[in-house]
């Protein structure tokens, strides 16, 4: 991916500074003689020999178990070095950025002037996108990566597209189900072969690693066939559909980031969206958790472009309301690091874990209303 960017742009300039990973521990354990660890930390065991004397963060601050204090150190550890490229899940690149906000009173392009790049993945970008470049004073590049502990399996390889280039001579053998057959019993398995551009499709899997025809979970796209070019749109396992709607990750995202269209001065940190099932004459409805960093001016006016914009994308969503069998989705604003607590309560807090986006039930809501 690196190459790749190197190639277009037709310079080596990132790779004169530093390079930051934000990762799980390097820390493994041994099982049955099995090395076990975070895979976002087993990949610090296989840096590119390019990057070893360019490498962030030291490997004995990589190795601190609380995520609060390995940031805080990272900080500390970077701050007056030359960092050109960084790298993580974007919340956690948020979370550093606000610590180094709150250390030194600057922004980001004053603290590295030579910040060039951003590679990320695990979830969507375009959500984070506002707050991280107003955090950092200006817009710079970013990359996609498709990581799972399953495999690697695809990178955006022009920074000017944002599709991602599959990977299908890395020891991987890939079939498709369509996602509207994925709970009938037998459900057809497609090879790439066969694939169409813009069907949502369940990715499986068989590897050299001893995976057979495994359900990564994860359901993309094709934008291209020749070359295999990929967007990933969401999880078989996250959606909402409690009243027969059908709502995706890939819809929510897009409906928000089409609401920040209208709304400009709106940052969110961190959402996450589930159903909400009234009773006593109360109509049911999705409820959407929203930790801004800066508010609506208005917030039923944001909460009415927003609905309106998820009717556009889902016409099952759009039926229920017009039906009346469903009320417009509502928002309720979550105090500043609602989320970061929610994820340490659980002990997920760093490393390459996420929020879910979206649940098919009120567990992770009402945790995250405790948290709150």
């Amino acid at each position: 991916m690196l190459f790749d960017y190197i190639k277009l742009k037709k310079s080596v300039d990132i790779l004169n500074g530093k390079v930051l990973f934000l990762s799980g521990s390097p820390k493994l354990e041994s099982i049955n003689n099995i090395y076990v660890g975070r895979l976002s930390g087993i990949v610090n065991h296989h840096k590119p020999f390019l990057l070893k004397h360019i490498y962030l963060p030291s490997n004995k601050i990589n190795s601190i178990d609380n995520w609060e204090e390995k940031i805080n150190k990272i900080a500390d550890e970077t701050l007056g070095k030359d960092l050109r490229v960084i790298g993580g899940i974007p919340p956690w690149i948020q979370m550093y950025f606000d610590v180094l906000k709150n250390k030194t009173g600057e922004k980001i392009k004053d603290i590295f002037p030579n910040l060039k790049l951003i590679c990320h993945g695990g979830v969507n970008f375009e959500p984070y996108r506002a707050n991280l470049f107003d955090t950092i004073g200006s817009e710079i590049d970013t990359l996609e990566t498709f990581p799972a502990s399953e495999g690697f399996f695809a990178y955006q390889n022009n920074f000017k597209k944002n599709d991602l280039i599959l990977q299908t001579n890395s020891g991987i053998f890939y079939e498709f189900i369509l996602m509207d057959n994925i709970k009938n019993k037998n459900p057809e398995r497609i090879t790439l072969k066969n694939v169409e551009i813009n069907n949502n499709y369940a990715m499986i899997i068989t590897t050299n690693a001893g995976l057979w025809s495994y359900n990564l979970g994860d359901t993309i796209k094709f934008t291209s066939l020749n070359p295999y070019k990929i967007i990933v749109t969401g999880r078989t396992k996250q959606y909402i559909s409690a009243f027969g709607e059908h709502v995706i990750v890939e819809e929510v995202d897009k409906a928000l980031i089409e609401t920040f269209k209208s709304f400009k001065e709106v940052k969110v940190i961190e959402y996450t969206v589930g159903p909400k099932i009234e009773n006593n004459n109360q109509k049911s409805h999705h409820q959407w958790l929203i930790e801004f960093e800066k508010e609506p001016k208005n917030l039923y006016d944001f909460e009415k472009e927003l609905d309106l914009n998820l009717q556009k994308l889902n016409p099952y969503y759009k039926d229920l309301i017009q039906d009346k069998v469903l009320t417009t989705l509502k928002i309720k604003t979550l105090k500043k690091k609602s989320f970061i607590n929610f994820m340490k309560s659980i002990g997920k807090l760093g490393g390459q874990n996420k929020v879910p986006r979206i649940s098919n039930n009120r567990k992770i809501i009402n945790e995250i209303l405790k948290s709150n």
